[in-house]
């Protein structure tokens, strides 16, 4: 399948079939796609938390306004969360990244106040966001991206340190008659000519 024919089937999906898993051979897969997508500078400021765990993913489910009932009936969750200590970033970026990565990071990045680096970590995620639902159509799975989440409370729950939750996405099998899916709800989308311009 081309990525139009990806672009033009995937959707945020509303119902999951809660009988279908997902198999351990893709979950290893989407974790090896995760670890390769793209970051400014190869930045890679974030962790991916992939929840299997029904009580786990029930609890987060209830801190989830709308989004509960997706969580729970989706074989898997996954937690895209960004790094909230500068310090832990900048180690990173030293043991892992070459001198040119870093001598930017410095002469870019380092001197902004502490909320315009966090936001440009957050810019990141959603680099990865794009990345990963992609994915998830490439592999013939269906997916939610979600940013109706009780965000500190994730946290919490999740027993973070040094990490935030930007944002979180259901991935599973659709139910046969979810009402989202492009067959029963066509895409709306702006035209070619309103949102692109050929120079």
């Amino acid at each position: 399948m081309s990525f139009l024919d990806l672009a033009q089937s995937r959707y945020a999906t509303k119902n999951y079939d809660s009988t279908k898993k997902i198999s351990q051979d893709k979950i290893e897969e989407l974790r090896e796609i995760i670890r390769l997508s793209p970051s400014s500078i190869n930045s890679q400021p974030w962790k991916f938390l992939f929840i299997e765990d029904e009580e786990i993913k029930s609890k987060l489910a209830e801190i989830s306004f709308h989004n509960t009932q997706k969580i729970k009936d989706a074989s898997l969750l996954v937690v895209f969360t960004r790094i909230d200590d500068i310090k832990i970033f900048e180690k990173q970026l030293h043991e892992n990244l070459s001198q040119g990565h870093i001598d930017y990071y410095n002469q870019k990045i380092k001197d902004k106040d502490e909320a315009e680096i966090k936001a440009w970590f957050e810019n990141q995620i959603y680099i990865a966001l794009g990345f990963f639902i992609s994915a998830c159509s490439s592999l013939d799975l269906d997916s939610t991206p979600m940013e109706g989440l009780e965000k500190e409370n994730y946290d919490k729950s999740l027993n973070l340190e040094g990490y935030k939750t930007v944002v979180a996405v259901a991935v599973g099998y659709k139910d046969k008659d979810d009402f989202n899916q492009p067959s029963l709800n066509p895409k709306l989308r702006l035209s070619k000519e309103e949102i692109t311009k050929l120079i």
